[in-house]
């Protein structure tokens, strides 16, 4: 209470004897209470200055280190109806176990005996190429044929004409030789007459020579005509061979184009025939995709697809597996703020859900219960959840994790960064900052080398 008034209460009122008055009257707590603040003052002031590690949270789960390893799912290509189930949720199946049997749904592929009437409409369509390939051959060896004889054909014209052009050039010596006979019996019937009017030969004579004038012109006119028959001969040899070479050219160019039909007959029963045995190796890959099988060697977890008789479209995802050896990795996330701390290498402490941890932050050397791991990923776009995510690796150099572990389970992560005084950590704590922006030791060491 104030001592506002002049009467003094201690003065007039022994108060020593309260108990109250007594336990607040005693000076000798204050001696030890002050010796405890200054110690512990000094004892804040040394830890002020301990060295705090600085690092990065983050919440994750287990995951697995290579995408072939982590859990999938098995879909079917094909669209179907599920006919038998071989496994059971949990069951551990090889790789190329039967999981499933499914039957079609498509009508186009209902015939069961569909596999072997293609391979029917195959053998007769390599009948049918096998035909026209003989077809071709005996088209080449009757155009061969042709060929020949369309050589002895013109070989044989040739002679014609060949004797037709000697028989001219006989029958034209022939034609010379009775013009000059007819030359001749002229002037031996001119000398006559003149004689006879001389009185020198007889009217016999001269009746002689006019008569064998007339023979001789009689033997011009016939051999003229010879001669232009013979030059008719060498036409009709020169039509012949001209009529020849017309009528083979026409029968090969027939039996060439009869040839090309059936060889455009023939590869459009090949072109048929491959398309058929693309068919039916189609078919025989589909036969096989009725029977689902198991991917790789795991554990059947669930059976996305149930019952018996569900139909499904191709894609569908039937069940899930879970490979049976797997390198097990850590899945974390961080905020966007954090990212360029973090660095392919860098080492982080971590938690997994299930398994007791003392941790403090700041002095992992003390932590209990954290496990090790290095950065071996980090992703370079945002994720859905607004932070950027970073793979983790077990570190080889810290105890192995436990064996226990399954993919899926929790984790909590901190990577450690640089080491500053606790009271620059608190300093930027209440301040908003980021941890220290710095470069790890090799990249350092290889900008060096670089400059």
């Amino acid at each position: 209470m104030l001592n506002i008034s002049k009467s003094v209460l201690n003065r007039k009122v022994d108060l020593s004897g309260f108990k109250a008055v007594q336990r607040v009257s005693g000076r000798k707590h204050y001696k030890h209470f002050n010796r405890f603040l200054i110690v512990f003052a000094v004892i804040l002031l040394i830890i002020l200055f301990l060295p705090w590690t600085q690092n990065v949270r983050g919440i994750g789960f287990l995951t697995t280190l290579t995408p072939d390893q982590r859990p999938q799912t098995v879909q079917s290509q094909i669209p179907g109806r599920i006919e038998k189930w071989y496994v059971r949720e949990g069951d551990f199946v090889e790789k190329g176990d039967t999981i499933l049997h499914i039957s079609e749904i498509k009508n186009e592929y209902f015939d069961p005996n569909l596999l072997e009437r293609t391979d029917q409409q195959i053998k007769a369509k390599e009948m049918s190429v096998t035909s026209y390939q003989e077809k071709v051959r005996a088209l080449e060896t009757q155009i061969g044929a042709l060929t020949k004889e369309r050589s002895l054909k013109l070989e044989q014209a040739r002679n014609k004409l060949l004797q037709a052009n000697l028989k001219v050039e006989s029958d034209s010596i022939d034609f010379e030789a009775a013009k000059t006979n007819i030359m001749i019996a002229q002037r031996q019937f001119d000398r006559t007459t003149q004689l006879e009017s001389e009185g020198l030969k007889a009217v016999t004579d001269v009746e002689e020579k006019k008569l064998k004038l007339q023979e001789t012109q009689a033997k011009l006119i016939s051999q003229e005509n010879k001669l232009l028959a013979s030059k008719n001969e060498v036409l009709n040899a020169e039509v012949e061979i001209i009529r020849v070479q017309a009528e083979y050219a026409d029968k090969i160019a027939k039996a060439r184009s009869d040839k090309f039909t059936a060889q455009s007959s023939q590869f459009d029963s090949e072109a048929q025939v491959t398309k058929l045995e693309n068919e039916f190796s189609n078919y025989s890959i589909r036969n096989d995709l009725y029977y689902i099988r198991a991917p790789r060697s795991g554990f059947i977890n669930r059976a996305i697809q149930g019952g018996i008789g569900e139909t499904f479209k191709e894609g569908d995802r039937l069940v899930g597996i879970m490979p049976a050896n797997y390198d097990r990795a850590v899945e974390t996330f961080v905020e966007p703020i954090d990212l360029p701390l973090m660095h392919i290498g860098e080492k982080v402490r971590i938690e997994f859900d299930g398994w007791p941890a003392i941790i403090f932050s700041g002095w992992p050397n003390v932590s209990y219960g954290t496990y090790g791991g290095k950065v071996v990923a980090v992703e370079t776009f945002i994720s859905d959840n607004g932070k950027y995510r970073i793979l983790l690796a077990p570190d080889p150099e810290d105890h192995p994790w436990p064996e226990d572990l399954r993919v899926g389970s929790g984790a909590k992560t901190i990577a450690l960064l640089e080491d500053v005084p606790i009271w620059f950590e608190l300093w930027r704590q209440l301040n908003g900052f980021p941890p220290n922006y710095y470069q790890p030791e090799d990249s350092k060491m290889a900008s060096a080398e670089k400059k």
